[in-house]
């Protein structure tokens, strides 16, 4: 990415360039981004290819001023980091279901960031409901942030990390707590964007990937989040919850535009994975 694409990255997420690539910046990147572009799985039911290179990303994410899920987001914002001078590696993980298991390797992407300070952190801005701000990533403490309390911890030294998880991990993998609850065993080894193709077209095509069976579009706010799961629509405010469906696909178009700013060409609608031939 050169500094006219950072420049117009900056633009897109409401934040000025740092002076210096130090942990301050990265926390106002960090929450700005979250602030301004959605986590989405729409292209995959709009038809629409997800091509995991960094050009492809800043099209997506800048130019057509979409979101996208985690390997978007965090492949398209460690791209803007490193542009800025942060030294930015990818992190493969494996995220918990509801039931306690793990989803496939590659399952999620998130980044460690080193800053000019000599600090290392981990950036996030591509799961959804998650911290506003990076962790530390040497911490192994609890760590407020207004998105819950977060924990790194060793996963084969924490409590919490379940036989799942012990069945599955490699030695020094990490799992990420919040609010007392696991939320994806992280790899310590970097990975590259290319890594992750295989899962991502897994994401994108199972008939029991979450993000081909559902759809969801959510963004941080000021006051809250917003989000919106079909016609399904949830703001939050001050700890006040309001829901209320949506009549019709114009209702609906109308409500992207509204609060996640996406212009989209017609209504994005689950259809029934096609059946293996006989």
């Amino acid at each position: 990415m050169d500094s006219s694409q950072a420049d117009a990255y900056l633009q897109r997420i409401g934040a000025e360039r740092p002076a210096v690539p130090d942990a301050a910046g990265l926390r106002e990147l960090h929450l700005r981004h979250q602030l301004a572009v959605p986590f989405e799985n729409l292209s995959i039911h709009l038809g629409q290819d997800i091509v995991l290179t960094e050009p492809a990303l800043f099209e997506k994410v800048v130019t057509d001023r979409r979101g996208g899920f985690c390997y978007e987001l965090n492949g398209a914002f460690g791209a803007l980091l490193r542009s800025l001078g942060y030294g930015v590696e990818l992190l493969a993980a494996r995220v918990y279901g509801k039931d306690g298991r793990l989803g496939p390797p590659y399952d999620h992407l998130a980044l460690r960031v080193r800053t000019a300070d000599g600090e290392t952190w981990l950036a996030d801005v591509g799961f959804g409901r998650h911290s506003h701000f990076p962790l530390r990533y040497a911490e192994r403490g609890e760590q407020g942030d207004p998105g819950g309390v977060f924990r790194i911890a060793d996963a084969d030294a924490d409590a919490d990390a379940d036989a799942d998880a012990d069945a599955h991990s490699d030695a020094g993998d990490l799992v990420v707590v919040r609010d007392g609850e696991p939320q994806y065993l992280l790899e310590r080894r970097p990975r590259l964007l290319a890594d992750f193709e295989a899962t991502c077209w897994w994401q994108r095509t199972s008939p029991v990937s979450h993000f081909r069976t559902s759809l969801i579009c959510s963004r941080l706010t000021p006051e809250g989040r917003a989000t919106l799961s079909g016609r399904t629509l949830v703001l939050t405010a001050s700890g006040t919850r309001e829901e209320r469906e949506l009549p019709d696909a114009e209702a609906v178009l109308a409500a992207y535009r509204t609060h996640f700013s996406l212009d989209l060409p017609r209504e994005p609608a689950v259809t029934p994975p096609t059946p293996p031939a006989a």
